[in-house]
Order: C-alpha cells, then sequence, then structure tokens
C-alpha cells in the first residue's frame, strides 16, 4: 500500500508526462505482480465502488479526531476533498502496515460492504491507525469510490511496455477489457499482460473469458491547420463526423459483444444490435458509431434521444421505442476470424460495403463517403454541418492502417470539426475540483440573463472545469472566497461578477433543466475580464441556437 500511495501522490503532483512515465516505471519496476494488477487496474480507469457510506466515514473520522461537528464541517469546507480532510484531522498512527496493495484491497477494502456500522467503525477506524499521511488519503479514496487519477491510460501502457520490454501496442491490445469489473485483477492476468512475446508464440491468444474483447480504439488527432497543408484531397476519404456513442460491435464464437470506447459492455443496452450481430458472420469486428436512429429515416436523432438507453436502470419498450438505435460502421477491423488491421482503409472499407450490401439490413448503416475534387469544396460542405446533425468532417489517409489509440505511426485521421456555440456566460456556483485542484474552486456553474416578463434574472444553463490555466483558476479561486454569499455543502453560492466564454457541441430542449436548455460538452474558453455582468448573454440566444440547430 506504502508504494502505491507514494506512486499515487507523484502522479498526483506533476503535470509532466515524462515524470509520470518515470514515476510509474519506477514503480512497475519493483511492484510484486498481485499488486501491479490492481494498481494496473486502477490507474488505467478501474472505479472501485464505494465501500463505507459517506456519512458514516464522517462521522468515525469525527469521532477518532475528536472534532465537534460544525468543526469538521468547517475543516472540509477549507480543505475541500473529504479525504484529504479526513487524513489531516486524524491524529498520528500507533503503528506501520507492511500490507501490499493487493492485500488490502481484496482482504480489507471489499469485505466492508455490507458490514454493520459497528464493525465498520472498528475496522475503519484501526485501518486508519496503522497508515501516514498518504495512504490514510489513498485508503479514504478507495472506500468512497471517489479515487481518480491524473494519468492517462496510454501511458500506462507505455510504462508497462517498457518494464515488460514488449512492443506498447501488444500491451495495449491486452489491456482491452482490463478494467471490466466481472474479471478482479490477480498476479496471473497481471503476469499474461506483461509476458513477453517470442515471434510465433501464442501469448496472445485470447482466453475463453477474452473470446468478446473488442480491439483498442484507434482515435482522430483534432486538425488545426488548413487542410490544404495535407496535401492532394485524393489521398484521403472523408467522413461526416457523427454525435453517438463510439462503439465495437464483435461477432466470436457464435456470441455478440457491444463495447464503448471507454470500454464499457453495452450489449444489453442495445439488445436490437445484438440480435444485428446475430446475422453477422463469424469473426467480424465493426468499429462504428452507436446513433439514435428511426427505421427509414435519412437523418439521426439528437444524441439526447441515446441517452435514456445509457441512464435508464432497466429497458421498457416505451424506452426502446423512445430511442431507436442504428450502428453506422465505420471500419472493419476482423473477418473471418482475420484481424485486418494491417490492411489500408480503402480495403477495408471495400469489404465493410460489400459486408453491409451483404446484409442489407436497416440497423446497419455505413457512414458515406463524402468526396469532393478540392479542399475549398469540403470546407462549404463542412459548414452545413449543423443543418446535418453533425460536428464536422473526419478525414482519414487512404492507406492508414487502424492504429492503437492517438498515434500517427499507423497513419493519421484528423477531426475537421466546425467551430463551437460561443456564449458570454456569468459564474453564479462553485465548487472545489479534485486531486491537485482539491483545495481550489474550479469546477463551476454558468448562467444567462432570462428576459422574460420584463425581469432580468440569472438562469444556470451549463457546468464546466477546463479551460483555464492553473494561474487563471487560482485568481478565480481567490475571488469566489471573496464573492461567496452562502454555501451548501461543497457548493458555494456566489455574488455574480465574473464573466466567461462558454464553448459547447451541441444544443437540446431538456425540461429537466431550469433554462429548459442542455448543452454538450461546456467549457471556459476564456475569461472575459473584458466585460460586465449585465454585458452577459441571453437566454434568448441559446434558443436560437436551438432552433437552429432544430432547422
Amino acid at each position: 500500500m506504502r508504494r502505491f500511495a507514494t506512486l499515487y501522490a507523484a502522479l498526483d503532483a506533476t503535470t509532466s508526462t515524462n515524470e509520470k512515465l518515470e514515476a510509474l516505471i519506477a514503480y512497475f519496476s519493483g511492484a510484486e505482480p498481485e499488486d501491479a494488477a490492481w494498481a494496473s487496474y486502477f490507474l488505467a480507469g478501474g472505479k472501485p465502488r464505494q465501500s463505507v457510506p459517506t456519512r458514516l466515514m464522517i462521522e468515525f473520522a469525527r469521532e477518532r479526531a475528536g472534532l465537534p461537528e460544525w468543526l469538521f464541517e468547517e475543516s472540509y469546507q477549507s480543505v475541500g476533498d473529504l479525504a484529504e480532510t479526513i487524513a489531516h484531522v486524524l491524529p498520528p498512527p500507533e503503528r506501520e502496515s507492511e500490507l501490499g496493495l493487493a492485500q488490502w484491497i481484496e482482504d480489507r477494502v471489499l469485505t466492508l460492504r455490507g458490514a454493520n456500522p459497528d464493525e465498520l467503525r472498528e475496522r475503519l477506524v484501526g485501518y486508519w491507525n496503522e497508515l501516514n499521511w498518504s495512504e490514510r488519503f489513498l485508503l479514504t479514496k478507495l472506500i468512497g469510490g471517489g479515487f481518480r487519477v491524473g494519468v492517462a491510460r496510454q501511458l500506462v501502457v507505455r510504462a508497462l511496455a517498457e518494464v515488460a520490454g514488449v512492443d506498447h501496442k501488444r500491451i495495449a491490445q491486452r489491456m482491452v477489457g482490463w478494467t471490466d469489473s466481472r474479471q478482479a485483477p490477480s498476479a496471473a492476468r497481471y503476469l499474461r499482460l506483461v509476458a513477453p512475446a517470442a515471434e510465433g508464440d501464442d501469448v496472445d491468444t485470447p482466453h475463453e473469458s477474452d473470446l468478446g474483447l473488442p480491439y483498442p480504439f484507434f482515435l482522430a488527432h483534432q486538425l488545426q491547420a488548413e487542410p490544404a497543408t495535407l496535401g492532394s484531397p485524393a489521398d484521403w476519404i472523408a467522413e461526416w463526423k457523427w454525435d453517438g456513442i463510439r462503439a465495437q460491435l464483435v461477432k466470436r464464437g457464435g456470441r455478440v459483444w457491444i463495447w464503448s470506447r471507454g470500454e464499457d459492455l453495452l450489449t444489453e443496452r442495445f439488445p436490437e444490435l445484438a440480435s444485428l450481430g446475430a446475422a453477422l458472420p463469424d469473426g467480424t469486428v465493426i468499429d462504428g458509431e452507436i446513433l439514435a436512429w428511426e427505421p427509414g429515416a435519412t437523418m439521426p436523432l439528437p444524441f439526447a434521444r441515446l441517452q435514456p438507453r445509457i441512464t435508464r436502470k432497466s429497458l421498457t419498450k416505451k424506452v426502446l421505442a423512445d430511442s431507436p438505435a442504428a450502428l453506422l460502421a465505420y471500419d472493419l477491423l476482423e473477418a473471418d476470424g482475420r484481424d485486418l488491421r494491417t490492411e489500408p482503409l480503402h480495403a477495408r472499407r471495400a469489404k465493410l460495403d460489400a459486408l453491409a450490401r451483404e446484409l442489407s439490413v436497416d440497423l446497419l448503416r455505413v457512414s458515406p463517403v463524402v468526396e469532393e475534387s478540392d479542399w475549398s469544396a469540403l470546407a462549404a460542405l463542412r459548414e452545413e454541418s449543423r443543418a446535418r446533425g453533425v460536428e464536422g468532417l473526419m478525414l482519414k489517409e487512404r492507406a492508414s492502417m487502424y492504429g492503437v489509440g492517438r498515434t500517427k505511426a499507423s497513419g493519421t485521421w484528423w477531426k475537421w470539426k466546425i467551430d463551437p456555440y460561443t456564449v458570454d456566460a456569468v459564474l453564479l456556483y462553485a465548487q472545489p475540483g479534485h486531486g491537485r485542484r482539491a483545495s481550489l474552486y474550479t469546477d463551476f456553474t454558468f448562467a444567462v440573463w432570462d428576459e422574460a416578463d420584463g425581469v432580468r434574472t440569472l438562469v444556470p444553463f451549463a457546468k464546466a472545469y477546463s479551460g483555464l490555466t492553473d494561474e487563471e483558476m487560482r485568481q478565480v479561486d481567490a475571488i469566489v472566497r471573496k464573492t461567496t454569499v452562502e454555501k451548501f455543502g461543497p457548493v458555494r453560492s456566489l455574488t455574480p461578477t465574473l464573466v466567461f466564454e462558454i464553448g459547447f457541441e451541441g444544443i437540446q430542449a431538456s425540461p429537466r433543466h431550469k433554462s429548459g436548455i442542455a448543452v454538450r460538452f461546456p467549457r471556459m474558453l476564456r475569461w472575459r475580464t473584458d466585460k460586465s455582468i449585465e454585458d452577459a448573454d441571453t437566454l434568448d440566444l441559446l434558443k436560437g441556437f436551438l432552433n437552429e440547430a432544430a432547422a
């Protein structure tokens, strides 16, 4: 536990990619396989379930520290992070634990769920009494289900590849499904993950439990330059950039799996697409986008129509009818059990087109190629993106292989997106961030002016936490503390003084929100120090965007 806590602190203390990579390599070089298995699980995005209710953790920590409720609450408000607050207020440990990460997780953390409060108090206080500050902080994060770490999954892959002496693409392939909660991390799984790969061996032959795993997703870069710098349009395949759920449909061994890019298994969420998979030849893997799409329609529905498929606990007939889905296919990664990823894109597309024609079903559509002879004509078409319900264009090298992650080694894919919607909005509420920003107010709620009935009031419409520099965040945090009007748990209500330009990709009507509007992927573009709150934009402007999107 101590070594993983030290790694966690090192990763949280720096924004340098090289420093993070060095820390990861140092950890995995010396960690026991069972500990490295759990560490790689958490660092790759695995999320532990909450083992102890938050109110009980607060109660036990406050009792152990001998603090009155008001003082603990003030401390929590000042620090901004519960795990950090608990680590600060507890008295020094009376003994030290030599248990490794795996023992802590398997024998202690996972066995807390379902225990009665008296047993939880005895065990949790005892655990805290064995750990130093950083270890207590980490343990409380894991127990509370709030573990987050500022490290990209691809960086974990690079570190493991360096330690194992194995190509990073092979490690990335083996790590697909690594955070699937149905398979607990273990020393045996970790040793398979980092096993050397001699030419011709079968180290990557899937175990039966891994049969349905997808391939690592190939990701696109954001195009910043003019497309003319890419050379001739004839060397590129252009497609519309759709707004849905990136997914792979896998058909192997007579069974069907549907995986999201985040490696969530979605098969039960989309039964009609699973039935589509049943019609596919065995040994088929299709990469594409799940979209809300009514049968026979020529255009997809807004992304909001797809959300109930993910958020609802059960799929009723009404949900299935109101949120119809289809798979828009981009690529064919496997056919008849043969990996096609090293073939050029144009060859894979030809095989995909042939497969779709053979099946001829409405649930499987192939993303159409946007054909124009020059970049200016493509640019003109790109301006029609919002009217078409898309986010811009994708540009893919015709000769590109299907790579791993966001790489240019296998050929390049570009996202040529249209400019986002923008509004100037007023900062209305703030709450603390996470990780190294846990002591700062960095998560904000923004509002625009509602001028209905001649009365001007601020109505919240979006939350955002990204887009500012660290220095700007510190400056805003200081203003938040000075302009706080009320506190609601970790949230502060503010006297409106600050205006920010907010960008977002999509907009739709939403009866669940007070503004009647929901926006997609909001972020701060800049701090408008040149504007007063009276200059902020209005709800009517947002409704105008909404009407434009619906036109």
